[in-house]
């Protein structure tokens, strides 16, 4: 699906960035891996580039004169009380997840528009945006910015380039490993989902890969909830 398609990950070295990365490489794609620590392994057609998003104007050393997806996918889960988020730290959380794609999506639209329009970006939100989360104010702020981006963009780079979010609730990913360190943590976790499961990097992977294929060639502007049912279903 993805043969000879150069596609940037963002934040590919673990978690969902580094299953996207595999993915795309066994799909065919050239991919183009950014990130402070390497790839755990080498990939067919993979180059990784060092890259530490908070970094002031960073660029994207390596990118091709074509582009076909970027997937921006740096987060943080640090869950507080809103009265101990420091000013210090709402403005990591801000860099981390939403200056380092609006810069990002600025060093890679040349090369997206040269696609011909195939273009698409994916970007990362959250189900704490839409569901309201106690201690999710500083991640929830951060993220309901990148939902506003997501949609202003896709507005701004059609029909040229499509830009779409993924909304995951609590993934199992090296991420949330405080979160799930327990057995009575991943218990209170699968609860909490209606599909009574925590979500897993395979099922926001493909979600990526849904949205980044011409099987989503109609769909821009939207933020796609990859949740287990928490955000919508009691």
């Amino acid at each position: 699906m993805f043969k000879d398609q150069h596609i940037a990950v963002i934040g590919a070295s673990h978690g969902i960035g580094w299953r996207v990365a595999q993915l795309l490489s066994a799909q065919g794609a050239f991919v183009h891996a950014y990130s402070r620590t390497p790839l755990p392994e080498l990939l067919p057609n993979a180059t990784w580039y060092g890259l530490d998003v908070l970094q002031p104007d960073f660029e994207l050393t390596g990118l091709p004169e074509t582009l076909h997806g970027l997937v921006y996918c740096p987060g943080s889960i640090n869950l507080k009380p809103f009265s101990r988020i420091s000013s210090a730290s709402l403005r990591e959380e801000l860099e981390i997840n939403l200056v380092g794609a609006f810069t990002a999506i600025q060093r890679a639209f040349p090369a997206l528009k040269r696609s011909g329009g195939a273009g698409s970006i994916v970007l990362f939100s959250t189900v704490a945006v839409q569901t309201g989360m106690n201690f999710h104010a500083g991640i929830a702020a951060a993220k309901g910015a990148v939902e506003g981006l997501t949609r202003s963009l896709a507005a701004e780079m059609a029909p040229t380039v499509r830009v779409n979010a993924i909304a995951p609730s609590l993934t199992d990913t090296p991420l949330a490993a405080s979160l799930l360190n327990t057995e009575e943590k991943k218990l209170a976790a699968i609860n909490r989902h209606p599909l009574r499961k925590i979500g897993t990097v395979d099922d926001m992977a493909n979600a990526v890969l849904f949205l980044l294929s011409e099987q989503s060639a109609f769909i821009t502007g939207q933020v796609l909830r990859v949740d287990g049912g928490m955000g919508n279903l009691k």
